[in-house]
């Protein structure tokens, strides 16, 4: 386990190095691809995020959705916790959140049947590496329980990596958006 948890690190500490050279490029219209995947899903409840550090920028893409239907953001809850959506609006006023992520100042939850989901690596398998908590993890199992859910990865094609550590419990992509490309994967 221990070997996992050092192998998960290095794995993350040179995707973020990717990331922040890939961020720093400044990639004009980056969410253009997570709009058109997007388009073919209006009306459909969703969930992106609000960009954080190094993050690829889905608001774009999350705009354009909310002028078609319920679109939120998560607010995490607690360590060890699944996520919650709150009701996003562009414009809409904001608070701080936890680790910094903006959410929407007036809590406002619903179930989405779509995840716009942040990472910090993934593989063209539908693998994920995220920053370590398990929300996502948790979140995705609880709400694939209970009706078919849709989890989008949204980053760089700088993310991609091969062999990442995966474990388990992670539970994998069903599709991948990057700045200039989308996979999709069989589950």
């Amino acid at each position: 386990m221990a070997d996992l948890v050092a192998i998960k690190a290095a794995a993350r500490k040179a995707a973020f190095a990717r990331r922040k050279s890939a961020f720093d490029r400044k990639f004009p219209g980056a969410a253009g691809h997570l709009s058109e995947v997007l388009a073919g899903y209006r009306g459909v409840p969703l969930s992106g995020f609000v960009p954080i550090r190094t993050e690829i920028d889905p608001l774009p893409a999350m705009a354009e959705a909310a002028a078609h239907g319920p679109v939120g953001v998560p607010v995490i809850q607690g360590q060890a916790q699944p996520l919650k959506f709150s009701r996003w609006q562009p414009e809409g006023p904001m608070r701080e959140g936890p680790f910094g992520a903006y959410v929407p100042e007036v809590d406002d939850y619903f179930e989405p049947e779509i995840l716009i989901v942040p990472l910090v690596a993934f593989d063209t398998k539908g693998g994920r590496l995220g920053y370590g908590g398990g929300f996502y993890d948790r979140t995705l199992e609880l709400l694939r329980a209970k009706r078919p859910t849709l989890a989008i990865g949204f980053a760089f094609d700088a993310q991609e990596a091969e062999d990442l550590p995966l474990e388990t419990t992670d539970q994998p992509l069903d599709m991948m958006v990057t700045e200039s490309r989308i996979l999709q994967f069989q589950r």
